[in-house]
C-alpha cells in the first residue's frame, strides 16, 4: 500500500507540474480551449493508469503522445463536421506568451490569429507544427510521434510554414520560434 501512496503523490506532482504544458499543446492542436482541456484529461487518465511503468522512464513524452493521439482521434470522429475555433479570452495556461509585446490585448488578438491560421492547417500540417515549434521537438521526434519519415515532417512543416506566412500569422514580429 505504501507504494501505491508513493505512486499517487508522484502523479499529483507531475499533474501539477505538467498539466498546463499538456493543455497548451491540445489547445493549439485542436483550436478548442474546453476540448484541449478533456483531451489532456482523457490523456492523464490514461497515464494515470500506467503510471508505475511509465514514470520511471519519460511521463511527459509518454502523455504528450497520448495528447497527439487523441486530437488525431477526435479528428477523425469530427471529420466533416465543424471545425472549433478559438474564442476571445482565452486561458493561457500558464505558458509564454504569442510575442513579447506589452500590451495584452495585442498579444490577445496575435494568439487568436496564430490559432486561426492553425485551423487553416491540414491535421499533419498542424501537428508537425506545434510540435517541432510550440514544443521544441527535433525533426526526429516529430517524425516518430506522429508517425512519419523526418523527410516528410520537413516538408509538411515547409508547407505549412508557407501557409502560415500567407496568412499574416509568421510576420517579423512573430518568428517561428515564437508560436508558444
Amino acid at each position: 500500500m505504501p507504494q501505491r501512496v508513493d505512486q499517487d503523490e508522484d502523479f499529483a506532482a507531475f499533474v501539477a507540474a505538467r498539466s498546463a504544458r499538456l493543455m497548451h499543446i491540445a489547445h493549439m492542436l485542436c483550436g478548442d480551449r474546453e476540448l484541449a482541456r478533456d483531451i489532456a484529461q482523457t490523456a492523464l487518465e490514461k497515464a494515470y493508469v500506467r503510471w508505475g511503468r511509465i514514470r520511471l522512464a519519460d511521463p511527459f513524452a509518454y502523455v504528450r503522445q497520448a495528447v497527439v493521439n487523441e486530437c488525431r482521434m477526435g479528428w477523425r470522429r469530427r471529420s466533416g463536421g465543424e471545425v472549433p475555433l478559438a474564442t476571445v479570452g482565452e486561458a493561457d495556461f500558464g505558458v509564454r506568451s504569442v510575442s513579447s509585446v506589452a500590451d495584452p490585448a495585442v498579444a490577445v488578438t496575435q494568439r487568436l490569429d496564430l490559432l486561426a491560421a492553425l485551423a487553416g492547417l491540414t491535421r499533419r500540417e498542424r501537428t508537425v507544427v506545434v510540435l517541432r515549434y510550440v514544443e521544441n521537438l527535433s525533426e526526429a521526434e516529430t517524425a516518430r510521434i506522429v508517425g512519419i519519415a523526418p523527410g516528410t515532417v520537413k516538408s509538411t512543416l515547409a508547407r505549412g510554414r508557407d501557409k502560415l506566412r500567407r496568412s499574416g500569422a509568421l510576420s517579423s514580429t512573430i518568428t517561428s520560434g515564437e508560436l508558444a
